[in-house]
C-alpha cells in the first residue's frame, strides 16, 4: 500500500465549478446546484482504497451529522476505470448503497475535476465556505490502516464547527494521506506527489 499525501490546495482559493454525475440518480450534480448551503464538503473518495474503507462508516456519520446542519456533501470518484474497474459507475452506485452514503457520488471520467481541485488521494477532503472560499482541506482525522487510532472525524468536525459558528479554523491543518488517485496514462497532473 503506498501512501500519498494531499496537496493541500492555498486556503482562500475559490471552488472551482463542476458539473458531474452522481452514479445513481443518473442526473448530474453541479457546484451551482448546491449554493444554497451553508458550506460545502468535497470528498475525493473511491472503492477500493483501504484508506477510504477504514473511514468509510466515520465518514458516512460525519456527512449524515454536517448535511442536517446544513453543508452540502458530495463524493467524487476520479479512479482510471480502464486500469480500475470495480471504481466504475456501477460499482460505486453499488457501494455506495452498500456504505449508505446519503450524499452524491459522483463520477469524474475525465479526471478535470480532481486535477482543477488539486485532489492527490483517495480519501481527500476539501470545506469551503458560503462563499465557497477553502478554509479546510486535508484528512478528517488521524486514523490510517493499522494504526488501531479511532476513526472519529474529529480534525474535519471541529473545522466544520468552527465554520458554522462563525469562528476562525485554525490554519494549521493536516495532509490526508491515502492510495494516489489513479490517473489515466500519460495524464497525471504536473503538482502530482510521486
Amino acid at each position: 500500500m503506498v501512501e500519498t499525501r494531499s496537496t493541500m490546495l492555498s486556503l482562500g482559493t475559490q471552488a472551482p465549478p463542476f458539473r458531474l454525475a452522481d452514479v445513481r440518480t443518473k442526473k448530474p450534480v453541479s457546484l451551482d446546484d448546491l449554493r444554497d448551503a451553508k458550506a460545502l464538503l468535497v470528498a475525493f473518495i473511491c472503492n477500493h482504497c483501504p484508506f477510504v474503507k477504514h473511514v468509510q462508516s466515520g465518514l458516512v456519520a460525519l456527512a449524515r451529522d454536517a448535511k442536517a446542519r446544513g453543508v452540502a456533501v458530495v463524493g467524487i470518484s476520479s479512479n482510471d476505470v480502464a486500469e480500475y474497474p470495480q471504481d466504475g459507475p456501477q460499482a460505486m452506485a453499488d457501494e455506495a448503497k452498500r456504505a449508505g452514503y446519503d450524499f452524491p457520488y459522483l463520477f469524474d471520467e475525465t479526471q478535470d475535476v480532481a486535477k482543477a481541485y488539486r485532489a492527490a488521494c483517495t480519501p481527500d477532503f476539501f470545506l469551503f465556505d458560503g462563499k465557497r472560499r477553502l478554509v479546510y482541506r486535508g484528512r478528517m482525522d488521524d486514523a490510517r490502516p493499522g494504526n488501531d487510532r479511532p476513526v472519529t472525524g474529529a480534525e474535519l468536525r471541529a473545522a466544520i464547527d468552527a465554520l458554522l459558528a462563525g469562528k476562525t479554523i485554525s490554519a494549521d491543518q493536516k495532509s490526508s494521506v491515502g492510495c494516489n488517485i489513479k490517473w489515466k496514462r500519460g495524464s497525471e497532473p504536473d503538482y502530482f506527489a510521486v
